[in-house]
């Protein structure tokens, strides 16, 4: 399977290469917005987990570009982009290398703020996934939580958040659990993001914490809102939200119905040679966490090579 055959079965791959977009997930958050219109209004926006930076490249291109010739430097958008990874520059974008369940991280963001708190908070992380629904649901429902950690020290009372959520058996209890801050929560489906992908979008409007909410009891509160029999059960599985307790989660499909579809397989764009050149990724990583596994490879593969060597010599 080469680069070609990807470009053909995967158009928003392609696409991303050809607008020069790091990956193809800027799609996802474009159709979010397109929707629920996240960016009006917003002057203060933090990325989450940001790197390789396709979510920052957007903000970037919707917010801080447009605003760079016409308004003065106090008053262009801010953009805080977060990752426990370096990332490569992207023209707006401050970026902050650390961990987002570290309260050290929101005082730093607050400090590029100027003291203020951010409108927007956006986080596209997800882990390794290993295959096993339950088990990728379950850690990434607790990726959610820790960003939602960071998201109470930094979002400005009324403002948005928006994380990519793995829907399963106890999605509802994750909906429980950001309906406590936020008043309207919806779980979105980018048309680029594949029908066969478990993932979703949370959408979080109106961050309204409750009354006398301390950002120290955030995970007694979680765990509260997970247990059916109140704070001394602490088996925290929607299993008990059944019948009467049963909630239904507002469930929306965002972007373009008519444009491509994610999961359908399309021509590729010929030369007039009718060749076809398949395009490099626009940032490949700078420092990936594979990086020292194929550096042991190699070296492995070099001293095979020289034992292989002398053996013939001999």
């Amino acid at each position: 399977m080469g680069r070609a055959s990807r470009d053909k079965r995967d158009i928003y791959y392609r696409k991303a290469k050809e607008e020069g977009w790091r990956a193809r997930s800027a799609f996802k958050l474009l159709q979010i917005d397109e929707e629920f219109n996240i960016f009006q209004g917003v002057k203060r926006v933090v990325d989450l987990c940001a790197a390789p930076g396709s979510w920052s490249q957007v903000l970037s291109r919707k917010l801080y570009l447009p605003a760079k010739d016409f308004a003065e430097d106090s008053e262009r958008p801010l953009i805080v982009a977060i990752d426990l990874q370096p990332m490569a520059p992207i023209e707006g974008v401050i970026q902050v290398q650390g961990d987002i369940t570290n309260a050290r991280t929101a005082e730093v963001v607050i400090r590029h703020f100027d003291g203020c708190k951010a409108d927007l908070v956006v986080c596209d992380g997800a882990p390794d996934v290993t295959g096993l629904h339950d088990m990728d649901e379950f850690v990434q429902s607790q990726l959610i939580l820790a960003g939602l950690t960071i998201v109470t020290h930094i979002l400005k009372v009324g403002g948005k958040f928006i994380a990519k959520i793995f829907r399963g058996k106890d999605t509802s209890l994750l909906y429980c659990q950001l309906k406590l801050f936020f008043p309207i929560v919806t779980f979105a489906k980018p048309k680029s993001s594949r029908n066969s992908s478990i993932e979703a979008f949370a959408v979080c409007e109106n961050y309204s914490p409750p009354d006398g909410f301390n950002e120290k009891d955030l995970h007694r509160l979680l765990e509260k809102v997970g247990s059916p029999s109140g704070a001394e059960d602490l088996d925290c599985s929607s299993g008990w939200l059944e019948g009467p307790n049963k909630v239904y989660i507002p469930f929306l499909a965002c972007g373009d119905l008519c444009g491509y579809d994610s999961d359908r397989s399309y021509p590729l764009p010929k030369n007039p040679d009718g060749s076809y050149r398949s395009l490099e990724p626009v940032q490949p990583p700078i420092a990936p966490p594979y990086k020292r596994a194929l550096e042991m490879k190699k070296a492995l593969n070099n001293g095979a090579q020289e034992l292989d060597r002398l053996s013939l010599d001999s």
